[in-house]
């Protein structure tokens, strides 16, 4: 199967390099580009799109909107594009909002081609691609526009977790694997992913980004910690 990806970026050189990168493997096509979130939904009504490499920063219509509109609006039409967001991370402020908006991830503009293209494949497949060391970072960084307590409604959504699956949350959290958790846990790889599935599917989360999201929301996990 092909994976079709859209490339929203500003700037042209760097559509460039990535177009070179993407349109370079057997499975990926470039089959849409737009230089700011407005363009992006307006190609995104008439042309068939599988994940949508998204930039933050830009002008008329940003990253982040652009993002809302499309994991809640369903401006892709049936089956819409997942979203990666790709950022210079140190400037932007407004990553912590596009992950919440429905982002399935977060990677820096300098990653690795080989990392960016294994991230497409894996938010394709319905995975999310914030690497441990990078949550612990996004969360530390954006520690000041989260809540001090946690909000009454949303904390009592945790009461559906069994106190195992609170546990594993906590380390989702914390930036840690499934490989890691199941080493602090002393479970199997397999048995943390079932817990994972659990907790997202008794939570209405779409993956691992949202529940980092959530777990700082409720107060589940203070940043640094």
């Amino acid at each position: 199967m092909t994976i079709r990806v859209m490339l929203v970026d500003d700037q042209a050189l760097l559509r460039t390099g990535f177009r070179m990168v993407l349109t370079a493997q057997q499975d990926m096509e470039v089959t849409a580009e737009a230089g700011d979130g407005a363009e992006a939904l307006a190609i995104l009504r008439q042309t068939p799109v599988d994940v949508v490499l998204m930039d933050v920063r830009m002008p008329n219509v940003d990253g982040v909107e652009a993002t809302r509109r499309i994991c809640e609006g369903g401006e892709g039409g049936p089956g819409s594009p997942k979203v990666l967001i790709l950022t210079t991370f140190d400037l932007d402020e407004y990553a912590f909002s596009a992950l919440k908006s429905g982002a399935s991830g977060f990677m820096l503009k300098d990653v690795p081609p080989g990392d960016l293209l294994e991230a497409i494949r894996a938010v394709h497949s319905g995975d999310a691609v914030v690497a441990p060391s990078t949550t612990r970072r996004l969360i530390d960084r954006f520690s000041s526009v989260l809540p001090a307590t946690a909000t009454e409604p949303v904390a009592k959504e945790l009461e559906r977790l069994t106190e195992r699956e609170r546990e594993v949350l906590t380390l989702i959290a914390q930036g840690l694997s499934n490989g890691e958790i199941a080493a602090r846990l002393v479970l199997s790889e397999a048995t943390v992913k079932t817990h994972v599935g659990r907790i997202l599917a008794k939570l209405g989360l779409r993956d691992r980004v949202q529940a980092v999201v959530l777990a700082y929301e409720t107060g589940l996990v203070r940043a640094g910690s």
